[in-house]
Order: structure tokens, then C-alpha cells, then sequence
């Protein structure tokens, strides 16, 4: 071997130890890089780098429950706006799900979470999400798109994209799933992946999404595409503007039964990023 090229790989090597976790993290998205490189300007993020609260300028709690003081699917928390459900600590938001009776707009629930939209609006990108996911029985977190239009047109016409669930019957499964008004609710057009220490470590859970095609990855492996053809509204409402959210549902449909002994459960996420 090349001396030079010895030490360069030896600095190179002991660089990388040096690094935060947030620099390991981009040895995992080369991969990504590799497949989707039209996608390489960064133009939107959040490390979450400042204590506190999270930053109004870029996320807003979505507490309004729109199902007579409930929320869809069958899920029996309220969001609220308090730094106890959505704070930032040590580099990371955590989203916390708590055991606690909670009264707001007419209804008294059980528990209480964080759904956090952001302030950000884009069409087409790729999306990477640094996350370690709750361990509590019954918690459905999730990392997912909507159309920004959902006011206007409704759902599913807006477009849902899912780029990350953890299902209650597997917490060592996550899935990817597509909501259009083709097909939603029990959507055909979903993927599920083993991954078998969501709950113990970070991974990267990341979609490429194109004018053509939707890519879905976990760690920069790709696992799904959607890819319909030929595209129409009824199957392809994604050519207009998505905003991001990160919730912890609890029960619900894909939430499951509650562990009776829950009492908190954590989403930490390390950053969120959006290239175009």
C-alpha cells in the first residue's frame, strides 16, 4: 500500500472516533447519497442544538383534536403544547407520551403526547430523520408527511406519506405506507422492515422523494418504491407541497393495547433534514 495513502486512512480513522454522533451519522446516509444524488443541497433542518423548547420558527404543536375532541383512528391521547410532551435536552427533541388524565376541548384523556408540524413546505427532496423510537407497549410514534392543501382538498386527497411507523404488534418492525385517495386507511401500498434495536439505538429513517418515484429507506438501505403508473390524482397527489410531522400516538389502530403499567414513553430525535 501507498504510504501516503496509509496515513491518510490512519488520520482519517481516528477523525472519525473524534466525531459526535451526529458526524457517525453520515457514514449511514452515503449510501443514500450514492442512489439519489440529484438531492444534495441541504435547505431545510434542525439539529437540535438549543435547550429548551423547540423552535417556533421551524415546528408548531398541533393540539386542536378535529373528531369532536378526539383524534382519528381510534387513538386516546390529547397533544398539547407543554414542554413536558416536546422539549430539547443534551442535542436531541424528545416527544414524550405521559399517563396522565388531561382535559382540553370538551374531552378528558389518559394520556398526553406532542404532534409537532413544521413550518416548512416542499415538494420533491429527500428527507432524513435520526431517531430512536419508544419502548412503552401501545405507543404509536411516527414520522410522516401531509399535503399542505389538506384544508382545501381533505385526506387522503392531500397525500399522506409515512416515512416511518413502529407498530404495536412487532417493536422490532417499522413500516413505510402511502395514504391517496386510490388507496388509505388499510393501504395496500406500504412496506414493513425488521429492524431489531429501535428502541435501544439511533437509525436513519430517511424517503427520496422524485417527480416520478417515492424511495424508502432505513440506514440507507432502500426497502420500498412507490411507483405507480400510469400516475393520476387518484394515486399520485404527491406533486404539491408536504410538511413534516413527528407525533406519539397512544392505542389506536396501529397503537394497540396500552401496557397497564405505562407510564411515559420517549421518541429522541436526533435531527431531521430536508435536501433538495
Amino acid at each position: 500500500m501507498n504510504y501516503g495513502l496509509l496515513v491518510l486512512l490512519v488520520v482519517s480513522f481516528g477523525f472519525f472516533e473524534s466525531c459526535e454522533k451526529k458526524s457517525h451519522s453520515l457514514i449511514a446516509n452515503s449510501s443514500i447519497n450514492n442512489k439519489t444524488n440529484h438531492h444534495e443541497v441541504l435547505v431545510w433542518f434542525d439539529e437540535f442544538d438549543n435547550e429548551g423548547m423547540i423552535d417556533s420558527n421551524k415546528w408548531k404543536a398541533e393540539v386542536f383534536p378535529p373528531n369532536d375532541g378526539s383524534w382519528f383512528n381510534d387513538e386516546v391521547q390529547h397533544y398539547t403544547s407543554k414542554k413536558e410532551n416536546a422539549y430539547i435536552s443534551e442535542g436531541t427533541l424528545k416527544i414524550v407520551a405521559i399517563k396522565e388524565d388531561f382535559t382540553a376541548y370538551g374531552s378528558t384523556k389518559k394520556y398526553t403526547s406532542a404532534r409537532l408540524n413544521s413550518v416548512f413546505n416542499f415538494t420533491y427532496g429527500r428527507v432524513e430523520v435520526r431517531a430512536k423510537l419508544p419502548k412503552g407497549q401501545g405507543t404509536w410514534p411516527a414520522i410522516w408527511t401531509l399535503g399542505q392543501n389538506m384544508d382545501k382538498v381533505g385526506w387522503p386527497a392531500c397525500g399522506e406519506i409515512d416515512i416511518m411507523e413502529q407498530l404495536f404488534e412487532n417493536q422490532f418492525m417499522v413500516q413505510c405506507a402511502l395514504h391517496t385517495p386510490s388507496s388509505y386507511g388499510n393501504t395496500q401500498n406500504l412496506k414493513q422492515v425488521q429492524v431489531s434495536d429501535v428502541t435501544e439505538n439511533f437509525h436513519v429513517y430517511a424517503m427520496d422523494w422524485q417527480e416520478h418515484k417515492i424511495d424508502f429507506f432505513v440506514d440507507g438501505q432502500l426497502y420500498y418504491t412507490y411507483n405507480p403508473n400510469p400516475k393520476n390524482d387518484q394515486n399520485w397527489p404527491f406533486y404539491r407541497h408536504q410538511f413534516i410531522l413527528l407525533n406519539i400516538a397512544m392505542g389506536g389502530t396501529l397503537g394497540g393495547t396500552i401496557d397497564p403499567q405505562f407510564t411515559d414513553g420517549v421518541m429522541e430525535v436526533d435531527y431531521v433534514r430536508v435536501y433538495q
